[in-house]
């Protein structure tokens, strides 16, 4: 249960107070840099179950660039044996032609299954790369959503996935096209005239030299609008995610002027990044040109002194235009080249991340029956910060029995949440240990925790799909009749009923439509059906009115009965009647006891208590 809510846990109630403000990476590329090689022959594993694609496009390449490369000697040989030479024979020139144009269809045909063979094992390489990031994002720990914004992982899982399928489908076609198509016009070349093909490889070197010195620029320029981009998303996203609050405070305008700046410097860079990238291909143009200029001079003057056939020429110079082609098209390439460098190595830095929370090893693993399982949880002696510089929890020992119903209160960054956050195994105790049944939760694999933990949250996630999926969490192992008895239950059977299609009703995003009471009943209604031992209430009832959660009040009594239950409570009246109350303080237990008791104390929970009643409440309570 707790690992179903745990990627939004951290959202749903906003950032702790107590937890420091992190500064998030904006681009994602956090710690060291992968060696470039070394992420790019891991990307190209992605490859190798698509090989015979692959050598499939290949062979078809190899058959269009040859049905191409045939037409200018045909049309040589129809100039130097049959038209100049005066030898006649118009069938002979009409079969050429019909040659010619069966080498054009056949070189159009290969043509397109050379491309379409190299998209499927493209998009195959891409879904693959995809599904394997997204998995690799969820085993995360919590730490790492604090390090990472979520608008640079969406980039990740988007566009910089896209840019890798575009290396396989427009890339790795022009390397494989381009480069035969090259290297065989040469061999064309030499076999016509080898002096003047010697004439042209001279350009070679020059072409290295341009490459080489635009290089570094094109590179520097794309990460720098890469990263602008990705600033763009995760200033977009937060908007989005906040779009209420920004209209309450009337902050429209300078949330626009914000995004303008935003815009404005991506708009700037990729501008710059555009600039170079034509000066970088017209640079090619321009010396095409001088070269077809230089070799129509040498061999016209050749042809004129009778040492070179006019249709050599012909061919020769269609040839050296051919020539150009393929390195213009190479070198148009070479900014989704640089970009996939780029993305590769933003995405192995991702997939170089290692959890920070993992499964015990399996010589230390306690493997536990759910059914099993009491419910005592100890935190002993416990020690917690979320980073070096300050502790949010000092030396703290907190012990509760099985099945007590156990109310947790503090002022904001009193360390709440933190317990909460240590007993899920989001973050570990820096000192300490916490313990179920009397085993440290370390060695408890992940997936038994999630079961043996149930967490319903402030703003309860919920899925785009039926409200049957959104109770069951697609575990289809849990019945409909299941989820209709536990709806019934928590009392959430008269709203759904409401609903045109009922149980089959299909909520949007987050549940909107619904109010935050039905949004809590569905997500209580979540935690029979998969009926953990222990319970976590994390501000549950924190922004509902009376009514609701008296309504949410009587679920939990439903939900909590026969469970250890921790409730994290904005309003003291959510734990009146819990067996204890742990009032907390700046990361230690100041008082704790039943509710008639700490009053009758006069400490800190009974000011509390007074500040509640007058209206002044508790802060926003973490």
């Amino acid at each position: 249960m707790a690992k179903a809510n745990r990627g939004n846990a951290e959202q749903t109630g906003g950032n702790p107070p107590e937890r420091p403000s992190a500064a998030k990476a904006e681009t994602g590329d956090q710690g060291a840099a992968p060696p470039a090689k070394g992420a790019f022959r891991a990307m190209l594993a992605y490859a190798k179950p698509h090989k015979l694609l692959f050598l499939a496009a290949f062979g078809c390449a190899l058959l269009a660039i040859s049905a191409d490369l045939i037409q200018p000697l045909l049309v040589k040989i129809v100039i130097d044996d049959h038209l100049l030479a005066d030898s006649g024979g118009i069938g002979k020139i009409l079969m050429i032609g019909g040659i010619y144009l069966l080498l054009a269809v056949v070189s159009m045909i290969f043509s397109y299954y050379q491309a379409s063979l190299l998209q499927k094992a493209g998009q195959g390489v891409v879904a693959a790369l995809r599904k394997d990031l997204f998995r690799h994002i969820t085993k995360q720990s919590m730490s790492f959503f604090d390090r990472h914004a979520i608008g640079s992982l969406v980039t990740n899982e988007s566009s910089d996935t896209e840019t890798i399928n575009q290396f396989f489908t427009q890339v790795l076609l022009s390397l494989v096209r381009d480069g035969l198509s090259l290297l065989m016009i040469i061999g064309f070349m030499f076999f016509l005239d080898a002096q003047l093909a010697l004439y042209c490889l001279i350009l070679l070197p020059i072409i290295a030299v341009i490459a080489a010195a635009f290089r570094t620029m094109l590179r520097d320029r794309y990460r720098q609008a890469r990263a602008q981009l990705s600033r763009l998303i995760g200033f977009l996203a937060e908007n989005l995610a906040g779009m209420s609050l920004i209209q309450t405070f009337h902050q429209e305008k300078e949330q626009v002027r914000q995004f303008s700046e935003h815009n404005n410097r991506y708009l700037r860079d990729s501008l710059r990044e555009v600039k170079g990238t034509v000066i970088f291909n017209r640079s090619f143009d321009i010396l095409g040109n001088v070269t077809v200029a230089v070799i129509v001079w040498l061999g016209g003057m050749a042809v004129f002194q009778k040492q070179l056939e006019f249709g050599v020429l012909y061919a020769f110079i269609s040839y050296i235009r051919q020539f150009f082609q393929p390195i213009n098209q190479i070198t148009q390439q070479w900014n989704t080249l640089q970009s996939t460098l780029v993305s590769v190595e933003r995405l192995w830095r991702i997939f170089s991340v290692e959890p920070e929370i993992k499964d015990p090893a399996p010589a230390e693993a306690r493997q536990v029956g759910v059914a099993s399982v009491k419910g005592r949880i100890d935190f002993n002696h416990i020690r917690f910060a979320y980073t070096e510089e300050r502790d949010v929890l000092h030396d703290l020992d907190l012990h509760i029995q099985a099945g007590e119903f156990v109310g947790i209160v503090g002022t904001t960054g009193a360390g709440k949440s933190s317990l909460v956050n240590l007993l899920t195994r989001f973050y570990d105790v820096k000192r300490g240990s916490v313990e179920i049944d009397k085993t440290d939760i370390r060695r408890l694999p992940l997936d038994s925790l999630h079961r043996i933990v149930g967490l319903v949250q402030q703003e309860p996630y919920l899925y785009s799909g039926s409200i049957v999926d959104n109770v069951r969490l697609f575990d289809e192992r849990i019945s409909r009749d299941q989820v209709i008895e536990a709806c019934r239950t928590v009392g959430a059977e008269p709203m759904i009923n409401r609903l045109k299609q009922g149980y089959d009703s299909r909520l949007s995003e987050r549940g909107s439509g619904l109010s935050a009471g039905e949004r809590q009943l569905i997500s209580f209604a979540r935690i029979l059906v998969h009926q953990p031992k222990i319970l976590i209430l994390d501000e549950a009832t924190a922004h509902l009115d009376s009514h609701t959660e008296r309504l949410i009040q009587h679920a939990l009594n439903v939900v909590a009965e026969g469970r250890t239950t921790l409730v994290i409570a904005h309003r003291l009246s959510t734990v009146k009647h819990a067996d204890r109350i742990i009032v907390m303080r700046s990361g230690k237990i100041e008082e704790e006891g039943p509710h008639q008791a700490l009053l009758a104390l006069g400490g800190y929970y009974a000011e509390l208590y007074h500040h509640a009643m007058h209206g002044k409440g508790l802060g926003e309570a973490n």
